[in-house]
């Protein structure tokens, strides 16, 4: 009965049943708008998702300097593999005997034949500064050593006894641990294993997070208190002169940001145009001229200006719909004008607000380039030291951890922004 009932259903000019036609009809239309995006989709996956798979790979593994079996990716001959056999067998914390020397001086031998010394040197450097030139020397002398061998490598460099080099060649004998990201947070750990607090002339990476985040929250707060009013201006003019106005607006976005950066240091330098203009006026002596570039003051006035745009074209976007009627019909009512502000307008911008304030925020944590050039040694933020580790120190595991923080901190700032906005009421345009 039900064979008979669907066979005389709704059918389609070709004599389809409609229900599986639809279907066939809705299958295609997903499959052409699948391969619309998958250019967009690969694109994504190849410089976005790859590149940060990598960086939290990086964060973890170290094959480039380790000193495991497992020498790197370039089809090295394994090297340091009679150090690692003898940290598998003793526990950390192990004193290093005659057996633990031996292996060292047996590896030395390989690292001097395979040229490699500079390279696990720098690898243990990280930690434990002034161990390249250990290991180089060690390596050139290592083919002469005769047992026992503790006092033949002591004979060399006494910091063959340091407990910390043996931590860190024990924490480098694995190509992947989480040293980095202890290091990332001012840790580290002792000869024991145990994870402690560095020392406090070492302690700066924390410290710069700090600094970072509330540079970032200050220069998002200037943002707002400046771009509210111009984009109020803009949504309540009529729209010839609002677009006039909108092009001084997107003026900067056709400006290079190392020219305006630049401009910047000429303006605020020591000698610059502000000084000059505050000495003509009296407001300062010739000798108390203000010190307003290279320090954090000089950070927070450029950055402002840089993103300053990005504050204003999300309030634009939500303050140009809201209808003039609400606020009138408030005052009609009794209303003040702060009231009806507060209660009645504000309340209508609070997308454009979260929206601009969050595009501010982290624009201002990852910003570079002009921290680099106007902020000095007080001024500099988390992402000049990620850059220091890339093109500096060359430590990129670092570099990864730190950078790695950074996005974990933005992914828990859209987590909130969520639980108390709402993503779907981020208004961008």
């Amino acid at each position: 009965m039900s064979d008979t009932s669907t066979d005389t259903g709704l059918r389609t000019v070709d004599g389809q049943p409609l229900k599986k036609a639809l279907s066939a009809a809705q299958a295609k239309a997903r499959r052409r708008a699948f391969l619309l995006v998958l250019p967009l989709l690969a694109f994504v996956i190849v410089t976005f998702i790859v590149p940060i798979g990598q960086m939290l790979h990086r964060s973890v593994y170290n094959a480039d300097f380790t000193i495991h079996k497992d020498f790197g990716t370039r089809e090295i001959t394994p090297i340091m593999t009679n150090l690692s056999a003898w940290f598998d067998a003793n526990l950390a914390g192990t004193d290093p005997d005659e057996a633990a020397f031996a292996a060292l001086a047996a590896d030395l031998v390989v690292l001097r034949e395979l040229r490699a010394p500079g390279q696990v040197g720098t690898r243990i450097n990280y930690e434990v500064s002034g161990t390249r030139s250990l290991f180089t020397k060690s390596a050139r002398r290592a083919e002469r050593l005769e047992p026992p061998y503790k006092e033949a490598l002591l004979d060399i460099d006494e910091d063959w006894a340091d407990p910390a080099l043996w931590q860190a060649m024990r924490g480098a004998s694995s190509p992947y641990t989480a040293n980095f990201y202890l290091a990332a947070v001012d840790l580290a750990r002792d000869a024991d294993g145990s994870i402690t607090q560095v020392n406090d002339n070492r302690k700066v990476y924390v410290k710069l997070f700090w600094r970072t985040l509330l540079l970032a929250a200050l220069i998002t707060v200037l943002c707002f208190i400046l771009a509210f009013p111009v984009a109020h201006l803009l949504a309540t003019l009529p729209l010839r002169y609002s677009n006039l106005l909108m092009i001084f607006v997107l003026l900067p976005f056709w400006t290079s940001l190392l020219v305006r950066t630049t401009s910047w240091i000429v303006l605020l330098q020591s000698q610059g145009v502000v000084n000059d203009i505050l000495v003509t006026l009296g407001i300062v002596g010739d000798d108390g001229r203000m010190q307003m570039i290279y320090n954090q003051t000089g950070t927070i006035i450029a950055m402002t200006h840089i993103l300053l745009p990005f504050m204003v074209l999300p309030l634009y976007s939500v303050m140009r719909p809201i209808d003039p009627s609400y606020v009138r019909a408030a005052r009609s009512l009794g209303a003040s004008s702060w009231t009806a502000f507060f209660r009645i307008y504000l309340p209508q911008t609070a997308p454009g607000i979260g929206a601009g304030a969050l595009l501010v925020f982290i624009l201002a944590v990852g910003y570079y380039i002009t921290p680099a050039l106007v902020g000095g040694s007080s001024g500099q933020l988390i992402s000049n030291l990620i850059a220091f580790h890339m093109q500096g120190s060359l430590n990129w595991s670092l570099a990864a951890a730190l950078a790695s923080l950074l996005l974990a901190g933005v992914l828990i700032l859209y987590w909130l922004y969520d639980r108390l906005v709402g993503i779907d009421n981020l208004k961008l345009g």
